[in-house]
């Protein structure tokens, strides 16, 4: 069994798979939930609904609001409370509904029943017929990143996609929402993928899976070989050696396929390949064939401290306090809460802020885990030059940031950051790398959008 990888940089982080082996649980439904309008990039989708509506599970609340958008749907039934701005993710305040759950009312239209639903079995669907219901389902990548689905499989007339990747890496610590899920429904993951190629029109697809989930890799190749064995498609599950950050498409793509995407605006699909999340295959199952919208998702909530972590089922606009809950309780002492793992996690003020589409883990670090050392002097070692797995200078680029030299951070490249924290994981002098390339990009990317509409 060759196992691949990608071909710069990357880390070993302690993994911390608390919960890799613990089933997942469905949630408890929230008093209360809270719907950001920003739940994907793109533009805010436009609430729908206004103060003392009736709702029901699966009911539109937020329509998309351009073309790089997609649309919000309630998780729980009851009534429209309010429209008002909540803290998210961000931690800025961002427009929000916010209901008020009453019993569990679902939409007629959704299909519950347990039955497994395949391709074969349904030849009236078309890549178009795919497509439009992904877009209608709300459906957006599942791995944090929640760009809307759709867009990816409808790529430029300039580029031809050639074959699907699935992203079951799962490369960050802590989290195992994504290993849950595959060892669970492993049939409406390959069902999703089987869509996803159909709808790209190609019959190439590859699941890529660290080898730190054997189990996984065991059961999604034999599954392969019932499902696609007989058919047109040729499916190959990739194992692939443990190193971060190696659920990054452009990683993912070099690891599977050997090819370099080149510098933004370039994307996968510009070398041929279309990356999707193990999630977002799961979620167009669901929409496809069980005319599910996209309002829950599989989440983990870990940490050393907690007294039980776990993996939930969890709907969308639940508070995390309530996990936390489920979990023991917020451990004492101080801690620091993320949404997402310790790499790429954003962290949070308050535990009121709601499960949205790209929340895949709720990690709790104790102050020993999250304290930061004192920053020193750059002692030139490039630790963080061998590390960048996008072959950039980390030090340069977060010294250009901070004397606030966007042209010059622009020609170093500053907008092909992936901000996987590497540079700043690996740094011995604790030098703040990440923080400083991270404002630093935000400040160049805007510079090139006001730049690009006065073209």
């Amino acid at each position: 069994m060759k196992i691949k990888t990608f071909s710069i940089g990357g880390i070993h982080p302690e993994e911390n798979k608390l919960t890799h082996e613990v089933a997942t649980k469905v949630a408890e439904l929230p008093k209360q939930a809270i719907f950001p309008l920003s739940q994907h990039i793109g533009a805010p989708a436009k609430p729908v609904v206004q103060k003392g509506d009736k709702v029901k599970v699966g009911t539109m609340i937020a329509e998309a609001g351009g073309f790089v958008s997609a649309p919000i749907f309630s998780s729980v039934s009851g009534t429209v409370f309010k429209i008002d701005e909540v803290i998210d993710a961000t931690g800025y305040r961002k427009p929000a509904i916010i209901i008020n759950v009453e019993g569990d009312e679902w939409e007629e239209t959704i299909d519950r029943s347990e039955k497994l639903e395949t391709v074969a079995a349904h030849p009236e669907l078309t890549p178009e017929s795919i497509v439009e219901s992904i877009k209608n389902a709300g459906v957006v990548g599942m791995g944090g990143a929640c760009f809307p689905t759709f867009i990816k499989l409808t790529p430029p007339p300039t580029a031809k996609a050639e074959c699907v990747i699935i992203n079951a890496v799962e490369c960050e610590p802590y989290i195992t929402a994504d290993y849950r899920l595959m060892m669970e429904h492993a049939d409406e993951i390959l069902v999703g993928l089987e869509l996803l190629m159909k709808a790209a029109k190609v019959t190439k697809g590859y699941i890529g899976i660290e080898t730190n989930k054997p189990a996984a890799i065991k059961l999604l190749t034999e599954k392969c070989k019932e499902v696609f064995g007989q058919t047109e498609y040729h499916v190959e599950v990739v194992p692939l050696k443990q190193r971060y950050p190696q659920g990054g498409e452009k990683q993912l793509v070099d690891a599977v396929t050997g090819r370099q995407v080149p510098a933004p605006p370039a994307i996968p699909v510009n070398v041929g390949a279309i990356v999707q999340n193990v999630g977002t295959a799961f979620a167009v199952y669901q929409a496809v064939m069980k005319h599910k919208p996209l309002f829950e998702r599989y989440t983990t909530v870990t940490g050393k401290q907690l007294a039980n972590p776990g993996n939930f089922l969890v709907r969308m606009g639940t508070p995390m306090k309530d996990l936390i809950e489920a979990c023991g309780g917020m451990p004492e002492g101080d801690n620091k809460l993320l949404a997402g793992g310790p790499m790429m996690g954003k962290a949070l003020t308050s535990t009121e802020v709601p499960i949205c589409k790209g929340t895949n883990s709720v990690t709790i670090l104790s102050e020993n885990d999250a304290v930061r050392k004192e920053p020193q002097p750059c002692i030139r070692c490039a630790k963080c030059v061998g590390a960048c797995p996008m072959g950039l200078e980390p030090y340069l680029l977060a010294k250009l940031s901070a004397f606030k030299q966007w042209e010059r951070a622009e020609q170093e490249d500053i907008v092909s950051c992936i901000e996987c924290g590497s540079c700043q994981f690996t740094c011995p002098a604790h030098r703040p790398l990440l923080d400083n390339i991270r404002q630093g990009k935000a400040t160049v990317m805007g510079i090139i959008r006001s730049r690009a509409a006065k073209k």
